[in-house]
């Protein structure tokens, strides 16, 4: 590990992880190799009971904004994710070792990080609009349509009848969701 490189979890935030093919090479390029991997993001959303609140799978990297899973570190999720696409898939090695993680505990990051996986085709030169890139959580957002990969937002948790308990604030309780104030930031009033 990187000298220096601290990873918080365990916080109840959501967390906005990026990982890339090995040596960045495109073997998420064909549209088999990236319905491979949302089925594989699938499968471990409802194994470790991980919310997804957006995700884009680029040609040679991914971008996921996920929660943590309430039983084990979101690192063995992410490794035990990496590991399905790879026994599956024909090039090896197929990513590489590392991720990127920020912890994402307000709404505004939350947004601003969903807006900027959903520009990432578009900045890229790959569509013309976000929607136009069927490997991503856009669509949901947009529509509301169910996709390969459940998406944690207004529209699934109307589907349910509410948000589920763990999302919901409770005062004095564990902080499970995104807030404004998360376990040990400070608040408005301690920050000035």
């Amino acid at each position: 590990m990187p000298k220096g490189l601290i990873r918080v979890q365990r916080a109840g935030d959501f967390h906005f992880v990026t990982f890339s093919c090995f040596h960045r090479l495109a073997h998420l390029r064909t549209p088999a190799a990236r319905d491979l991997f949302e089925r594989s993001l699938e499968t471990m959303r409802v194994r470790y009971e991980v919310f997804v609140a957006g995700y884009i799978v680029m040609p040679e990297h991914v971008h996921l904004l996920v929660s943590e899973p309430r039983t084990i570190l979101l690192a063995k999720v992410l490794q035990a994710l990496k590991l399905s696409v790879a026994v599956q898939s024909r090039p090896r090695p197929f990513w590489q070792r590392r991720y990127y993680d920020f912890n994402v505990y307000t709404e505004a990051k939350r947004v601003e990080k969903l807006h900027y996986m959903h520009r990432n085709p578009v900045t890229r030169g790959l569509v013309s609009q976000p929607n136009q890139w069927a490997w991503c959580s856009f669509r949901h957002y947009a529509t509301g349509e169910a996709g390969a990969v459940e998406i944690e937002s207004h529209w699934t948790a109307h589907r349910r009848g509410g948000l589920p308990a763990s999302l919901r604030y409770s005062p004095g309780g564990p902080l499970s969701h995104i807030s404004e104030a998360r376990c040990g930031a400070p608040t408005s009033e301690e920050g000035r």
